[in-house]
């Protein structure tokens, strides 16, 4: 299953208990299949928004949070294109400043526009991005996008960082309060070699030959971050850390002249 569809599978469970994140091949799903999406972090730790004040969460009109995103701009954020197929404005909230789910914290904005690359189709296929405008602007810092000249900051073995909300294990519970971890960036010949969809020009992947530290249901849309700009989004993946299987994400350079038109 693809990290998406894992990713959006425990969305679904945590929806339906209170929606997922990502699950592109979720993090362990077949890369053949993608219909869902649902990451969480896997081998992470307990962060905070007032240290990354730019990290937020989608959820749902009822307050159920079923994938990541992140502020770049006041009223701005960008997220994967998989969590917000069916979605209207109206049954779709942003939370910032919220670590612990459970809590009041921080702000609710209202969405009042949606927009999904045009080209979208499936996580797998590429052009898994989206911007939500929101209601009301949020007072906070935000992220740069990475721009075509940022070649350097996707170089294989480059530092990132990973965030969200999602489940802690393949098909396990989501967390609920804001993980954050660090993986290595991979090259496209070991994405390729471990996912056939794998573009080079539309997605990246990123995490440790071993596995053990990767997204997973529930971080779909989410940030992949390094050099203090948003280089990724969580897109999909086959499980959720596995060897041989690196989380998969939308580049964010590739797409920086569409997004940027919408900010």
């Amino acid at each position: 299953m693809a990290k998406t569809l894992h990713r959006l599978i425990t969305a679904l469970a945590v929806a339906v208990a209170a929606v997922g994140l990502m699950t592109v091949a979720p993090a362990s799903a077949d890369t053949s299949s993608d219909t869902g999406v649902s990451p969480y972090i896997v081998g992470g730790s307990r962060v905070s928004t007032s240290t990354y004040p730019w990290v937020v969460y989608l959820a749902s009109s009822s307050g159920s949070q079923f994938c990541g995103g992140t502020l770049v701009r006041a009223n701005k954020v960008v997220t994967a294109a998989h969590c917000v197929v069916g979605r209207t404005p109206s049954s779709t909230r942003v939370v910032h400043g919220r670590d612990d789910k459970q809590s009041t914290a921080g702000t609710v904005a209202t969405v009042t526009s949606i927009w999904r690359h045009p080209s979208y189709t499936t996580a797998t296929s590429g052009y898994d991005v989206a911007v939500l405008t929101l209601g009301t602007s949020i007072s906070s810092t935000y992220l740069p996008l990475a721009t075509p000249s940022d070649t350097a900051l996707y170089a294989a073995g480059t530092s990132s960082r990973i965030y969200g909300w999602g489940t802690t294990s393949s098909g396990g519970s989501a967390s609920r309060y804001l993980l954050g971890a660090t993986v290595p960036l991979t090259s496209d010949s070991t994405c390729r070699t471990a996912y056939s969809q794998y573009s080079p020009t539309s997605m990246v992947c990123a995490g440790f030959p071993q596995g053990g530290v990767d997204t997973c249901q529930g971080d779909s849309g989410g940030p992949l971050v390094a050099g203090g700009k948003l280089i990724g989004a969580t897109s999909w993946g086959r499980g959720c850390a596995g060897a041989g299987y690196p989380g998969v994400y939308a580049r964010i350079a590739s797409y920086y002249s569409v997004i940027n038109a919408q900010l």
